[in-house]
């Protein structure tokens, strides 16, 4: 069975190979617009499964997974930021606070579906203006929502943590290795 990972996302694709040996990507190309009633901790989920579905109209016969990551804070949901102020707004609000990080994941097959988010605390270390500045300068924080990657060598603003690393980074691995197990026997693929 061919999967298929709907995002063009260098930590996903490094993550998924914990799980699988082969895949391969496919970015999905949708407007990641959220309705403006959802749900903070529904949205990351939403775009799941619309990334998901989008891969799989094509790709009936694979396995797809979908994913989108969000991090929360006070009910705003931060995706990626749009610009430089954008980032700087974002580390502000986060320095020193607890925020979530979520991520949905849906997974696709021959017209059927599941999907589910995973949750993770997060809280910051209170940042200086000159450490976020520093960072905002790197280019890292652009592709990435709330504006960091816990990963990053260069920039150390995680004081802790209560859930999922691998969640943080974009993909709950050990979750979604559980859940596609179940979604196979579901679709009678084992």
């Amino acid at each position: 069975m061919e999967i298929i990972l709907a995002s063009a996302s260098p930590r996903r694709q490094e993550l998924l190979g914990y799980v699988f040996k082969s895949f391969v990507c496919k970015p999905a190309n949708v407007d990641e617009t959220l309705p403006e009633n959802i749900m903070p901790m529904e949205s990351a989920e939403m775009l799941a499964v619309k990334k998901a579905k989008f891969i799989a109209n094509e790709n009936s016969d694979a396995l797809v997974i979908g994913c989108d990551t969000v991090v929360i804070y006070e009910n705003e949901i931060f995706g990626k930021p749009t610009d430089e102020m954008d980032a700087k707004r974002m580390l502000e609000m986060l320095s020193g606070k607890t925020h979530y990080v979520v991520t949905g994941v849906a997974l696709f097959y021959k017209g059927k579906s599941v999907s589910f988010s995973e949750r993770t605390s997060v809280k910051f270390y209170n940042l200086t203006e000159c450490e976020m500045l520093d960072y905002i300068a790197t280019g890292q924080p652009m592709d990435k929502a709330g504006a960091y990657g816990i990963q990053d060598k260069n920039f150390l603003p995680v004081k802790s943590i209560e859930g999922d690393y691998f969640n943080i980074v974009g993909l709950p691995i050990a979750r979604l290795k559980r859940e596609v197990e179940s979604f196979l026997i579901y679709v009678g693929v084992r």
